[in-house]
């Protein structure tokens, strides 16, 4: 077995021989949607978008800057690297982001606060990972939750938001993990299930899904787990940028 300074020396060498190319989000995403055209969402003006989720959206926001695109707002996670980006280069659009992801929150918790964080603010686009504390606070913290909870109270708030926005597009994120101290065997295959059930409220809803799975199951080919989420679950800045360009690729620009 490696030590973590071989697997270091060993991304580094990589590195040096320019084999991180190999890295670059189109060819991840074309290597984990090698069977069919990943859909996409276009950007158009005037667009407001709500990042939505639990901790890995939340990234440490503040809960005292609620505007749209503030930096203060966003924390330091994917959300802000994937909202500067569109800002940055689209100025004319007049964009309206949004961060409401909250730290611990399972699809339940989602709906309790819904009509605040996002009909309240009628986005027009609204992009929604959650689903690994559905798992982990059931195998870690005593929560009672089952996969037909999660899937049943996923379909209900994706329903009920079409109902009050019905041109709303959506944006699912598959929840992910990875080997880490908080991440063992034992949560393959059973999170995998509300992987699956994930994918499926994506189809059902005609979302654009973003496969992080297998996007941060490709990027451990160049460097360990520690490199992009040390625990399994939350991403460093380098796992961080990762999933903001995987979300980049999945809207038209």
């Amino acid at each position: 077995m490696k030590t973590s300074n071989s697997s270091r020396r060993d991304f580094i060498s990589k590195v040096a021989i320019g084999s991180i190319g190999a890295l670059s989000i189109p060819n991840i995403l074309l290597s984990a949607e090698a069977e069919k055209k990943p859909k996409r969402i276009s950007i158009n003006t005037g667009d407001t978008i709500l990042f939505q989720g639990d901790s890995i959206t939340d990234a440490g926001r503040s809960r005292t800057d609620m505007g749209s695109n503030t930096q203060k707002g966003f924390g330091g996670g994917y959300a802000f690297l994937a909202a500067a980006e569109l800002l940055n280069a689209y100025p004319e659009k007049k964009l309206k982001i949004y961060n409401r992801g909250v730290s611990g929150n399972k699809v339940h918790q989602l709906a309790e606060r819904w009509e605040i964080d996002a009909l309240n603010l009628k986005p027009t686009i609204i992009s929604i990972l959650i689903g690994v504390n559905d798992y982990w606070h059931l195998v870690k913290n005593g929560y009672k939750g089952t996969l037909e909870i999660y899937r049943n109270d996923y379909r209900a708030l994706l329903q009920r938001t079409k109902e009050k926005l019905p041109d709303v597009k959506f944006i699912i994120g598959e929840p992910f993990a990875i080997m880490g101290s908080a991440v063992d065997k034992s949560w393959f295959p059973p999170f995998g299930e509300y992987q699956n059930a994930s994918q499926e409220i994506a189809k059902e809803f005609n979302a654009v899904f973003i496969p992080y799975q297998k996007i941060f199951d490709k990027a451990l080919e160049i460097a360990p787990g520690s490199y992009w989420a040390p625990d399994g679950v939350h991403p460093t800045m380098a796992g961080a940028k990762l999933m903001a360009d995987a979300w980049l690729e999945a809207v038209k620009r």
